[in-house]
């Protein structure tokens, strides 16, 4: 990937740095021999749910994160249930990206869920 950037091995070692170190945040990635865009979340009209989004895992893998019954329809926009469910499933602190439950609350915050999901 760097000889495509054609850097030189000093500005390919700074770029890496900052990668690793977080100081960059990377948007596209390759999982599984295809192109995909990190942190985006989109709806799966075939998949085993609702919806679906690519993260890094603390390992550094792409995975693919799986989240919300298809079945049934987010009702986020009443302040009562949106309060019960981010009290039962402790949204304060959803725990690390690459999990369901970090999604799902993000889902349930005050953001309309267009702004969320593209």
């Amino acid at each position: 990937m760097l000889n495509e950037l054609n850097l030189c091995n000093t500005h390919a070692i700074a770029l890496l740095e900052a990668i690793l170190g977080g100081n960059i945040v990377l948007t596209e990635a390759e999982h599984k021999g295809k192109k995909v865009t990190l942190g985006k979340v989109r709806r799966t009209p075939n998949g085993p749910k609702k919806f679906s989004v690519f993260v890094k895992n603390e390992k550094g893998n792409i995975v693919k994160v799986n989240f919300g019954d298809p079945g049934l329809s987010i009702k986020r926009d009443n302040p009562t249930r949106r309060k019960a469910y981010r009290a039962r499933h402790n949204c304060d602190n959803p725990g690390p990206r690459w999990k369901a439950n970090y999604w799902s609350c993000k889902n349930w915050s005050n953001k309309p869920v267009s702004k969320i999901v593209k």
